[in-house]
């Protein structure tokens, strides 16, 4: 059957790396990987190149497009950044491909200043959820506040020199009173979460978030493999996040490994997984490329949408 994407298996994938150099180093990388992953130098070499390489041609051409733009329409108007949303399941490694992503999108001469940012910010704090009867609904689409995500997107698409995103707290649990994110007009605006991709909510929508993307991917694995990252994840947090006095999930930190296993499992089948299946996996086409990865976190497959 026909797709609309051209498939790569893992080696031909990275023969497209050409002759990408190496910009990261040994300790870099161990300090951009999530608390249960170990990516390594070689997934470095065989998977994250070859996509910078990728990307690194997109943001080249679009810059172009917008400078013959500019030129047509006789104007100067403010830098435009690029955006790259990464969409995917909680646990599947979204973060870390987008730390991984940034780095080495910064070392490109053509856009130095890369900047992150992650939808949690655009959480509504837990007061509201409570209100609305949502908190076991955090992450869901309706958990975020989509009109003030929108504005963010627009004012820097625009131009706009500084625009200010809301800070989450993982330790918290909740939105940073008082404390924002700055960003001032980079050249490459990541934009990190579980629905980035999601479509119109209604009829009536006149904008979407992936409207201001110029690329997009999905980090893409069998839910049983993810389920497997989320519970070890899980079973590590015990000792270092959860156990800090101040965690909204101190409680779990003195839980055994098979009461641990137990209280992940449950929050998969109850939140996480209903979430997965009903809002972020129908999303996945939607991408212009997917990361599909092996049970060991490795990347085997990717997914290139066809032009």
């Amino acid at each position: 059957m026909a797709s609309p994407y051209i498939i790569l298996n893992r080696e031909q994938w990275s023969s497209l790396r050409d002759s990408t150099p190496l910009t990261i180093s040994d300790e870099e990388l161990a300090s951009l990987q999530g608390v249960n992953e170990s990516i390594s130098m070689t997934e470095v070499s065989e998977i994250y190149l070859p996509l910078s390489r990728l990307l690194n041609l997109h943001v080249g051409a679009t810059q172009e497009l917008y400078q013959a733009s500019h030129t047509f329409l006789g104007t100067q108007d403010a830098k435009v950044p690029f955006i790259l949303g990464i969409a995917g399941s909680v646990a599947v490694g979204k973060s870390t491909t987008a730390r991984i992503l940034q780095t080495l999108l910064s070392r490109w001469p053509n856009h130095p200043k890369v900047d992150l940012v992650t939808t949690d910010g655009f959480l509504y704090p837990n007061r509201v959820l409570e209100e609305r009867g949502i908190m076991k609904r955090k992450g869901f689409p309706e958990s975020y506040d989509l009109p003030r995500f929108i504005q963010f997107l627009s004012d820097v698409k625009s131009g706009v020199p500084e625009v200010s995103a809301p800070v989450y707290s993982h330790l918290f649990y909740d939105i940073v009173p008082d404390q924002w994110q700055t960003v001032r007009q980079p050249d490459i605006l990541i934009v990190e979460g579980l629905n980035v991709l999601q479509p119109p909510r209604s009829r009536n929508s006149e904008l979407i978030v992936s409207d201001f993307f110029d690329f997009s991917i999905y980090v893409d694995a069998k839910e049983e493999d993810i389920v497997q990252w989320y519970v070890e994840r899980f079973k590590l947090l015990r000792q270092t996040a959860f156990s800090n006095p101040l965690s909204y999930f101190r409680r779990y930190a003195s839980l055994t490994d098979e009461e641990a296993v137990e209280v992940a499992t449950g929050i998969w089948e109850e939140i996480n997984g209903i979430n997965l299946k009903k809002n972020i996996l129908p999303t996945r086409l939607r991408a212009r490329l997917i990361l599909e990865k092996g049970a060991n976190h490795s990347v085997q497959r990717v997914k290139l949408r066809r032009l």
